[in-house]
């Protein structure tokens, strides 16, 4: 049977190398972010690697009717959606106090709320299934205060706990639930940091992380996965 992954921001850092992972375990996919052509180009290269169907749409995910529509767009492709990866977000650095006005609006909308949207959307289709993965992308931001966190912290915050109060709900539907909680992975976020490669997490790491979760048996879940780097957080 196909089986189709989707995933947003599915066009840079996590979310691709995500979409490369399960695209070569013979995934269909359907990926979407703000970025037309960056999504067409990876789409162009992995349906032609790995021989899978690769569909892209762009998509503000911080407008719950473009998150709807894109629900839609997913469930008319016809194919069964066995992992939903909830990955979208943004990080803009400041305090509570201190950060610009509309910092806590666009991270609420962008982390969270999108994939609160998503979920509502796709989520149902795998408990009338009575199968599906969902893992959503938290952060040690999800469990920890740190300097210059602000509003993002309290969006993933948020986030870990939308994944536990899923998890409750789907347990008894087959419907598996992760929250993955890394700490600094080398993505477009960290541009410019004058730090070696070697003190972050690769996006790699991520992908390999959620796959293994991913082929465990239908009676076991591994409900969080906490990634830091070996030095420590950054």
């Amino acid at each position: 049977m196909d089986k189709l992954a989707v995933i947003t921001g599915g066009s840079k850092g996590i979310g691709k190398a995500l979409a490369e992972t399960f695209a070569a375990q013979g995934f269909h996919l359907a990926l979407c972010a703000r970025n037309e052509a960056d999504l067409k180009g990876l789409a162009d290269t992995l349906s032609k690697e790995f021989g899978v169907k690769v569909f892209t749409r762009s998509v503000d995910v911080s407008s719950k009717e473009s998150c709807q529509q894109f629900c839609a767009w997913v469930l008319d492709l016809g194919i069964s959606v066995e992992v939903l990866v909830n990955n979208a977000g943004v990080f803009l650095p400041g305090g509570i106090l201190s950060e610009e006005e509309g910092a806590f609006e666009k991270m609420l909308h962008t982390n969270l709320c999108s994939a609160y949207y998503i979920t509502r959307g796709l989520v149902p289709s795998m408990v009338t299934r009575k199968s599906g993965y969902v893992f959503n992308i938290c952060s040690i931001a999800s469990f920890m205060a740190y300097a210059n966190g602000g509003s993002y912290a309290i969006t993933k915050h948020g986030m870990l706990g939308m994944t536990k109060v899923l998890r409750e709900e789907t347990k008894t539907s087959g419907v598996r639930v992760s929250a993955v909680m890394p700490g600094a992975v080398l993505t477009d976020s960290w541009a410019g940091v004058d730090l070696p490669e070697s003190r972050f997490i690769k996006p790699e790491d991520i992908a390999s992380a959620i796959w293994s979760a991913y082929q465990l048996s239908p009676s076991a879940v591994v409900e969080q996965i906490i990634i830091r780097p070996q030095l420590g957080d950054i």
